[in-house]
């Protein structure tokens, strides 16, 4: 006896087969062209699954998502997070990125581990910051010739920040350690792998067409600003003493007023000076000093630029 099939209830069957199937996950450039039409929500929708599989483009936009906050509501912890698991993979702009963020937010040796290591694979804004550093012993030894270095090869790749921190060292530096620089700078740049190996050349009578460019996969990340250099002092400052301090501000973080005082501490006003960091409940009171006398102090306050006033040591 044979089987008689119902044509109809085959194709409802597959139908139904093919609605269950499990739709193709998207790209990390779906969720780029997303982003570009700000719909933030939905590119972050898109990275998230990726980023958890360990797609480093993935985890790196997801914590600029977060960074930025689009799509998500700011969460820096949440974006050194991603940052972080991106740049073990190797992730160049998530090295520059979680980098920057630890060195701008005061830890200084974290970021500049980071950023050395996008630096040494020819990142600019890395570049820039890590040579900064080193010319002016932030974080680092001190190593005029090496951070001319690394500063000059960020130029060469037109960064204009550091072609203005180049034209400040060309003037700062003796010739003999700009020589040195840029000896160590062909070296450095010869170490660098090519971010995009040759392929073989295949010989034909076709002209062949040009390359397709590569569509992005990650956000862009934000040029840092031409880095200020402290001079090389010409004599030694002599230790400042008295019972006044000037106070320049309350801070909920440690590391932001650690930042105000980098900014501020090469100023000829506050030459012998020093930080004292002021914990106060849950925020650090910045005050340099010491001073004379009030009249000293309040004089420095005016020189420096930032709003400040003068407080008595305690």
């Amino acid at each position: 006896m044979g089987l008689t099939v119902n044509r109809k209830h085959l194709v409802a069957a597959a139908l139904l087969i093919a609605s269950a199937a499990p739709q193709s996950p998207k790209s990390v450039r779906a969720g780029i062209d997303a982003w570009q039409r700000s719909d933030y929500a939905g590119a972050v929708a898109i990275w998230r699954p990726l980023a958890d599989k360990g797609d480093p483009d993935a985890q790196f936009n997801l914590g600029q998502a977060y960074r930025l906050g689009r799509g998500v509501p700011i969460n820096l912890a949440a974006a050194k997070s991603w940052f972080e698991r991106a740049a073990s993979q190797g992730h160049v702009d998530a090295e520059t990125t979680l980098g920057l963020l630890l060195f701008q937010n005061g830890d200084q040796p974290a970021g500049l581990k980071w950023l050395k290591k996008a630096a040494d694979q020819g990142e600019p804004r890395a570049m820039l910051v890590y040579g900064t550093a080193l010319v002016n012993g932030d974080g680092v030894t001190q190593d005029p010739a090496l951070g001319y270095a690394y500063v000059s090869r960020a130029a060469a790749q037109g960064l204009e920040p550091a072609k203005e921190t180049l034209d400040q060292l060309e003037k700062l530096l003796p010739a003999a350690d700009r020589k040195r620089g840029a000896d160590t700078a062909r070296q450095l740049a010869k170490a660098v792998p090519p971010k995009h190996p040759a392929k073989p050349v295949q010989t034909t009578t076709a002209k062949p067409s040009p390359p397709t460019p590569k569509p992005p996969t990650h956000i862009a990340v934000a040029t840092p600003p031409a880095k200020r250099l402290n001079p090389a002092p010409k004599a030694p400052v002599t230790a400042a003493s008295g019972a006044w301090r000037i106070q320049l501000g309350a801070f909920s973080q440690k590391g932001a007023a650690e930042t105000l005082y980098q900014k501020i501490a090469g100023k000829a006003a506050l030459q012998g000076r020093h930080a004292f960091y002021i914990p106060v409940g849950a925020i650090t009171r910045l005050q340099v000093g010491p001073f004379e006398s009030k009249t000293a102090a309040q004089a420095a306050c005016n020189a420096v630029g930032v709003p400040c006033f003068a407080v008595a040591a305690k």
